[in-house]
């Protein structure tokens, strides 16, 4: 019982830990691609900033990537929904006890 409990914690672990390495090459890439983005624009059309857009809407992903990979959400984790399929559960086996 113990080496399944153990080898359950080391699977959830290694999958935050691919989580995490799946964020920071998300990271990178924005970062790369927003630079490459930033020199076209003012090299080019320096008269309108565009790369802006570009920045914000992709800043957009990442951060809510970042909410999800470090468990910054107040709800819609693992543990919030596990609460909630028990309380579903329970309200489920109140109702039925009437009928």
């Amino acid at each position: 019982m113990e080496t399944t409990n153990e080898f359950e914690r080391y699977q959830k672990a290694k999958k935050q830990v691919e989580d995490i390495k799946g964020f920071y090459g998300h990271l990178a890439s924005y970062v790369l691609v927003m630079g490459l983005l930033i020199f076209i624009n003012l090299r080019y059309t320096p008269q309108y900033l565009w790369f802006v857009w570009s920045m914000l809407g992709w800043g957009i992903g990442l951060f809510f990537h970042a909410m999800k990979v470090f468990n910054w959400f107040p709800f819609f984790n693992k543990e919030w929904e596990e609460k909630k399929i028990k309380q579903y559960m329970e309200e489920e086996k109140k109702t039925n006890k009437f009928e």
